[in-house]
């Protein structure tokens, strides 16, 4: 990897045509286009193809990037990268998904079945990724692969008797990703109203659930729900 003074140099030189300044940076910088795509590598979409649309979110971050945002130009780029993959995502419609992915939807409905069953109570999503062998993602995955799927927000709850949402349940496995992306969010929400930047702080600094902020802020979770997109979506449109 290259320091942040010839990277900035070289971004320089990028912003002004320089082709070469350009594939130095994007050779240099692939362990990391590499890093971010490998989490979408369950989406039906060649590796070649992730590198190039990676490469694509990389590029328009060179374009993008300014010293005075105050951050290191990987942190700027992380999200831009994976911001260009799920766009590609969303255009293309619903990505195919795989026999053995089908099959494993319905081992898991079973699962679930027999579990109720038993246990009086729906199993937590790290239950079933341990009787699977698999991760919790994966368990999502596989579970929302069906044309009945169950929903992100169904509630399940713990032996404590507390319910939360399948989506709140979900181990972040990229944990120096997240920071990264954390650094970013922190300075670009400083000049959002007071309410937005309070559930941007609670949802991904304090990690509370949707449905605990809203308890905190006196409204509904599908109120939450809402508002978090909108923050979000006007967040993206400050990187593209």
């Amino acid at each position: 990897m290259l320091d942040i003074k010839t990277t900035n140099s070289l971004i320089n030189l990028a912003k002004n045509g320089d082709e070469k300044a350009k594939e130095t940076l994007i050779i240099q910088n692939s362990p990391l286009i590499k890093s971010v795509i490998k989490k979408y590598l369950n989406k039906g979409i060649e590796f070649e193809d992730l590198f190039q649309l990676g490469s694509l979110g990389f590029l328009k971050a060179i374009n993008n990037f300014d010293e005075s945002f105050g951050v290191k130009f990987s942190t700027y780029a992380v999200p831009m990268i994976s911001g260009e993959i799920k766009r590609f995502i969303r255009d293309n419609g619903i990505i195919k998904v795989s026999r053995s992915t089908k099959q494993l939807n319905i081992q898991i409905n079973k699962f679930i079945e027999n579990y109720i069953s038993t246990n009086q109570k729906s199993p937590e999503i790290d239950i079933i990724a341990k009787e699977f062998n698999i991760s919790d993602a994966e368990v999502v995955y596989a579970m929302d692969s069906s044309s009945r799927p169950i929903s992100l927000y169904t509630l399940v709850g713990d032996e404590t008797g507390k319910e939360q949402y399948l989506i709140d349940k979900i181990e972040d496995e990229k944990p120096i990703e997240k920071e990264m992306d954390k650094e970013l969010l922190y300075n670009m929400i400083k000049d959002l109203p007071a309410r937005d930047r309070k559930i941007i702080i609670l949802r991904y600094f304090r990690d509370k659930t949707q449905k605990e902020i809203a308890s905190e802020l006196g409204v509904s979770q599908v109120q939450v729900s809402r508002l978090e997109s909108k923050i979000l979506e006007k967040l993206k449109e400050k990187l593209i």
